[in-house]
């Protein structure tokens, strides 16, 4: 049986690496798997929080969780691609075709 601190322990790490990705970079694509990596780190936690309390509320979470990720991955890859037929870089400091 695996303790329930190492999934806690490996998901806090994995956000945390995420959210400084995100904090850092600047690179669209780089920002963009950041934020999968700190969705991947949720469901690291649900299903691991779900095992130590024996239920199965964590995976039917993290089936939902994986379903807006992928709605997000699409749209978001597309919002990319968008983005640079328009600038030609993935860098986000020269998006600023989105300000009101």
């Amino acid at each position: 049986m695996i303790p329930v601190s190492l999934p806690l322990a490996t998901g806090a790490v994995l956000f945390a690496l995420g959210v400084f990705g995100v904090l850092v970079r600047r690179n669209a694509i780089v920002i963009f798997m950041c934020i999968e990596l700190m969705l991947n780190a949720v469901n690291l936690t649900l299903v691991g929080l779900s095992s130590q309390l024996k239920s199965v509320d964590g995976p039917i979470f993290v089936m939902f969780v994986m379903a807006v990720a992928a709605a997000e991955a699409a749209v978001g890859l597309a919002i990319i691609i968008a983005l640079y037929r328009r600038k030609q870089t993935v860098d986000v400091s020269h998006f600023n075709i989105l300000k009101g």
